[in-house]
């Protein structure tokens, strides 16, 4: 056993009593701070020494401290933030544990949010949408307050054919389009198409949504995963595949992984539905948001007749709009409407405003405005990495409202995701998006959805965000 007081008055302002002992001296130090927190006496927001200074206490190597600490910032016991050093959490809770009490870590509910997939709310475009609401409302014809076209109003279907063609370069016309609630409803009315088709598998990234491939699975299609290496989606290994009938892709800005499919890969998609008379599901989430170059076409352009095209207001607006659209082959219109059902489940007064929102140009103006504001926090985020952990990648900076972190090798991200966790932090590793079937090699980081914070948020989240970092990956 290992006793030292550390006194370093200007790292510590206390002095603190260590007692080592256990199998190791890493374990031993982390049991006898635990145990100093739980009996009490080490009060929560105690600074402690600097890994430095235990370390040259206590006669052990610094990394052996600096691990130590890490942990117990994982594990919820410790705080460290730049410039504040290291101090005992202040959330702890009592807990009898066999008629003892101890003071344990209390877990957060998350104050700030990185999460993938969402845009920035508090920037929705109110004034514009009640302009563009109040004439909708004032010019629209008395058929539309009945149940209408199950493709849509055709005055929404008229301008996205315009807007799709001009921003995405996707080859539209009104009557290819059908209006639905967002890409969830959407996929699911194109699995049950499909599955009237007798098509038993619609193949996947490796990396993407759960309740994506749910849905595909819940119409009775199995959902095999494509192959991942480090130019993105092997869309040529598809002819590889004997089962598959279609295939669900990210094309523009792989999700969450952020490469875009390469001109050879895209061509190789296409080739194989040509050949195979199959359809590759085009989920275009994002594709407004690109900053560096000139936005990657939709691949709906190669072929119309073998893509079909998702768009939806969810990242560029507001997923509560519940507003999406399909831009269909010709020969799948009839049955994706009769899908749908009689009736247009999507509201006819929020599609007369969109119209209107995107006609008026008041669409074009909030998408130029959002992807400066994007473009911004990117920039201040790559920077803010670079100057505090400059160990730490970054990928997928081209485009979209997330990237992804590459964590020092030996450091799970799950141990990361927990101590974003305990400072109120909600965040997400990359290994919560890769489908369980996957073969090809795991990849490891974090999922970063920067455009997720409002502004005023921010900086708090930003900052948060580097406090973890530096304490479990510094």
């Amino acid at each position: 056993m290992v006793k030292s007081w550390a006194t370093s008055p200007e790292t510590l302002g206390v002095d603190l009593h260590v007692d080592l002992g256990g199998a190791g001296l890493r374990s031993g130090l982390m049991d006898a701070l635990r145990e100093a927190v739980r009996s009490g006496r080490l009060t929560p927001g105690t600074r402690l020494p600097s890994s430095r200074s235990l370390a040259a206490d206590l006669g052990i190597a610094r990394n052996t401290v600096a691990d130590a600490y890490a942990e117990l910032v994982a594990e919820g016991w410790l705080t460290a933030r730049q410039g504040s050093g290291t101090r005992v959490a202040q959330r702890a809770v009592a807990r009898q544990d066999r008629g003892h009490t101890h003071r344990l870590p209390a877990r957060r509910k998350p104050t700030y949010s990185l999460m993938a997939g969402s845009p920035d709310l508090a920037s929705f475009p109110r004034a514009e949408w009640l302009k563009a609401a109040r004439r909708a409302l004032a010019d629209a014809p008395h058929e539309a307050f009945g149940f209408g076209d199950p493709r849509g109003r055709v005055e929404l279907r008229t301008v996205l054919a315009d807007y799709l063609a001009r921003s995405r370069g996707v080859y539209a016309s009104p009557d290819r389009i059908v209006v639905c609630s967002g890409f969830v409803h959407g996929l699911a009315l194109m699995g049950r198409v499909l599955r009237a088709r007798r098509v038993r598998e619609v193949a996947v990234e490796t990396y993407g949504l759960d309740f994506h491939w749910q849905l595909l699975t819940d119409a009775g299609l199995r959902t095999p995963a494509l192959d991942l290496d480090e130019l993105g989606t092997r869309a040529q290994e598809l002819g590889t595949h004997r089962g598959v009938g279609a295939v669900l892709m990210t094309p523009a800005h792989q999700f969450p992984i952020g490469l875009p499919l390469l001109p050879d890969r895209r061509a190789a998609a296409v080739d194989w539905a040509r050949a195979a008379g199959g359809l590759i599901l085009e989920d275009d989430y994002d594709g407004e948001f690109r900053y560096d170059r000139q936005p990657v076409g939709a691949l709906q352009g190669l072929d119309p007749e073998h893509v079909v095209y998702f768009g939806t207001a969810s990242k560029s607006l507001a997923p509560g709009l519940r507003l999406g659209w399909m831009v269909l082959p010709e020969s799948l219109v009839a049955e994706v409407a009769q899908a749908k059902g009689h009736g247009d489940a999507c509201g006819a007064l929020d599609q007369l405003t969109l119209a209107e929102f995107i006609r008026s140009g008041a669409y074009d103006r909030h998408v130029r405005r959002m992807r400066l504001r994007y473009r911004r926090r990117r920039d201040e985020l790559v920077t803010a990495l670079a100057e505090q952990v400059p160990h730490i990648g970054v990928t997928g900076l081209a485009a979209g409202l997330h990237v992804v972190l590459s964590l020092p090798p030996g450091l799970d991200e799950r141990t990361v995701v927990q101590a974003a966790n305990w400072r109120g932090l909600a965040i997400q590793g990359l290994g919560a998006f890769r489908h369980p079937d996957a073969t090809s090699a795991q990849w490891g980081g974090l999922v970063v959805g920067y455009g997720t914070p409002s502004d005023s948020a921010w900086a708090g989240t930003l900052e948060v965000l580097l406090d973890v970092l530096s304490a479990v990956a510094g």
